[in-house]
């Protein structure tokens, strides 16, 4: 297409903007003009927020805007202004809040009418273009919106007014904030057990998302208090999420979720947080079971992110891999036909798979029933069994057919991965491969942890500026636009520093995560009512829209909540100071929702984890040496999980006096046998640390 015949969105950043710059909708990014140009010409504005990872907003725009009808309507009645939900969630969160208050529903698509200055009056997510299935058809929909807001103004901005009201009644914590008490974390705990299903694992029904905050509040408290419900849960849970379809059994990765109760048909694409967050669920449950599967899905999901969304040259972790190549694929990349897997694999390859996989005639996926999602059907020993074969022999069939469906897959045109590089996102993939690389032994993955990081504190962080929220975007030929940071990017790459100045002793880090954690502290906490805010009040777009409703979220929606997530920074930060300021700003945080935070549920994963670290001292094991005597002592300490526990790793005694902070400084140089040459492991705990320890046996009966 020529310059001449595309819209606004060809000078856009963000890879979902850009993908529409070809629609004949007029679009506009959310900016200070497209608002000016709806108040100049008293025109509602069509807000469509989505992201290029989601189905649905591509079958939007096959359907709605793609179509030169659909945007004559649009374009003559309203200003339409299009929004990536990944480079602005700030923007996301708000209109999500809103349009659920009107039309009950959230999600992506999400499709707003708003008066000029930005209030939602209606809305919902995805619409199809003709009347259907219960659901007004988006013709319908634009032309009725664009008639009332003419003829019917009054009652159109008294909505509007209503909505906006709703809306920030539902970010008040009036009535919520009480003492904060470890009761909490039983009270989130008791509510995840209640919602398992037993059957298959999960909580709750269809659809099922992972909810990996609270898998892990699950697996310390199954270990802290011998809670047999809880370690049965995560280890159900986990195992039958690995073995289903949701998990990608030729490349590896998690996709975003199952639309079926039993795991095995997902929404395909594949998102890097929820990613880094089962590496670190995977990780934790191999240290609470000693079970090798677990380590084993950990490494393949390493292998996953790898290949798929890391950039090896410079360092960072991509944002996420579409589910779909074209607006006519669902899934079908991922998914197979019996004849498509007979195609390339031999005789005995194709009876060994067809059973491990349930690879038939039918299977699962509705748009196409041929199609088969691959998942575990059938043990090793079971297809043994029924094809007369050794075990051994089984598995080297299914590793050579695994290889060879794989290699043929790799030849089918290839969902989108946005190689858009977020901050916050990449912090706590950081995070889980320091995680993984400690307990797992691999080297690789914390180079490439800690080269991430140093990238994101070369290229993102600024003292005097602050943090951004994106480092790179998708398409080098795209400006650069310097969003800031939000709460969660601060917490997360605080957190990221925090793990790798425990992975390398380097004070640079901690230094990194202290000014990252102040700045957290002076740009979002709130001094009058505790907590944090979300964003920012002093940025140039502050005033858009609904921008101004300040919002302190605490629930997890998918990526962890950006209050608790601030809270455990602050409480690692105390730990590591002394500084009672850290602790009291975390108290206050948890205080704010301590009344209610138990109704929550798995919702409250991450408020859980904090929970824990403001209940329970923090203890650090700090290992001072090199060598086979200090990895020994690496792996003792590493060895079992608990949530308020970190392993500091010194190089030297000689080099202890200059990496430790505050706390640890004033103890472990002065404990007898540091500096004589041999490793030492030290235990400390409430700012108090016991004799150091050569014997690996002796440090894991001292844990």
């Amino acid at each position: 297409m020529t310059t001449e015949s595309l819209n606004a969105l060809a000078k856009a950043s963000s890879a979902y903007l850009r993908s529409a710059m070809h629609q004949p909708v007029q679009w506009r990014e959310w900016n200070e003009d497209a608002f000016a140009t709806a108040r100049r010409e008293n025109k509602p504005i069509l807000l469509d927020i989505g992201a290029v990872w989601c189905h649905w907003c591509h079958v939007m725009d096959r359907e709605s805007y793609d179509d030169p009808e659909v945007a004559k309507i649009i374009n003559d009645n309203f200003v339409a202004v299009k929004v990536d939900r990944d480079e602005r969630p700030d923007i996301d969160s708000r209109y999500q809040a809103a349009i659920s208050a009107v039309s009950g529903q959230g999600g992506w698509p999400l499709t707003g009418f708003l008066t000029p200055d930005g209030k939602p009056f209606y809305g919902g997510t995805y619409f199809p273009p003709l009347d259907q299935h219960g659901r007004p058809g988006f013709r319908r929909v634009l032309l009725s919106i664009a008639s009332a807001y003419r003829e019917k103004t009054d009652e159109v901005t008294e909505q509007a007014e209503k909505v906006v009201s709703a809306m920030q009644q539902a970010e008040s914590f009036t009535g919520r904030d009480a003492d904060f008490s470890p009761n909490v974390i039983q009270a989130i705990v008791e509510s995840a057990i209640a919602a398992h299903d037993a059957r298959n694992g999960g909580f709750g029904h269809a659809p099922k998302f992972p909810h990996p905050a609270a898998f892990d509040l699950l697996i310390d408290h199954a270990a802290r208090h011998k809670d047999d419900r809880a370690k049965d849960l995560y280890l159900h849970t986990l195992e039958s999420m690995a073995r289903g379809g949701v998990y990608d059994q030729l490349a590896g990765g998690f996709h975003r979720y199952s639309v079926d109760e039993k795991w095995i048909v997902p929404h395909f694409e594949k998102m890097s947080y929820d990613n880094s967050e089962l590496l670190k669920n995977y990780v934790h449950a191999f240290q609470a079971s000693g079970n090798q599967f677990f380590a084993d899905v950990a490494k393949d999901i390493i292998r996953w992110m790898d290949e798929w969304l890391s950039d090896r040259e410079q360092s960072g972790f991509y944002a996420s891999q579409d589910a779909d190549d074209s607006m006519d694929d669902d899934g079908d990349y991922f998914t197979w036909t019996r004849s498509e897997a007979l195609a390339v694999l031999d005789q005995e390859e194709a009876e060994a798979a067809c059973l491990r996989y349930d690879i038939n005639e039918i299977g699962e996926m509705h748009h196409n029933p041929a199609k088969n999602v691959l998942y575990q059907r059938a043990s090793v020993e079971e297809i043994a069994r029924r094809l007369k074969l050794d075990a051994a022999k089984v598995t080297q069939l299914l590793d050579s057919a695994k290889k060879k469906l794989y290699e043929a897959r790799l030849l089918r045109p290839t969902p989108y991965v946005d190689k858009t590089v977020y901050s916050g996102w990449n912090g706590l993939c950081v995070s889980a491969y320091l995680e993984a690389a400690r307990v797992l032994q691999l080297e690789s993955a914390k180079d490439f942890a800690l080269k991430t990081l140093d990238r994101i504190l070369t290229a993102a962080w600024q003292p005097e500026r602050g943090l951004l929220h994106v480092i790179a975007y998708s398409d080098p030929q795209a400006e650069h636009r310097e969003i800031p940071g939000m709460l969660e990017d601060y917490a997360f790459v605080a957190g990221a520093c925090l793990d790798a100045y425990e992975a390398t002793g380097q004070m640079h880090y901690f230094s990194s995560a202290r000014a990252i954690g102040d700045a957290m502290i002076e740009k979002f906490f709130d001094a009058t009512g505790g907590g944090f805010f979300d964003s920012a009040t002093n940025t140039e777009q502050a005033n858009l829209g609904v921008l101004g409703t300040r919002r302190k979220p605490f629930q997890d929606s998918p990526t962890p909540a950006g209050n608790p997530a601030a809270a455990i920074v602050l409480c690692r930060l105390h730990t590591y100071t002394q500084e009672t300021s850290y602790h009291d700003k975390a108290e206050q945080t948890l205080e704010l929702l301590a009344g209610v935070a138990g109704q929550y549920g798995i919702f409250a994963g991450t408020y859980g984890l904090a929970a824990v670290h403001l209940a329970y001292p923090e203890t650090q094991i700090v290992i001072v040496g090199e060598g086979d005597l200090a990895d020994q002592l690496t792996q003792a300490a590493s060895a079992s999980y608990a949530i308020n526990k970190s392993v500091v790793r010194i190089g030297t005694a000689d080099a202890a006096a200059k990496a430790l902070p505050p706390a640890l400084i004033e103890t472990i140089p002065n404990l007898p046998g540091i500096g004589k040459g041999e490793a030492l492991a030290v235990v400390c705990s409430g700012f108090t640390c016991q004799p150091p320890t050569s014997d690996p046996a002796v440090l894991r009966a001292l844990l």
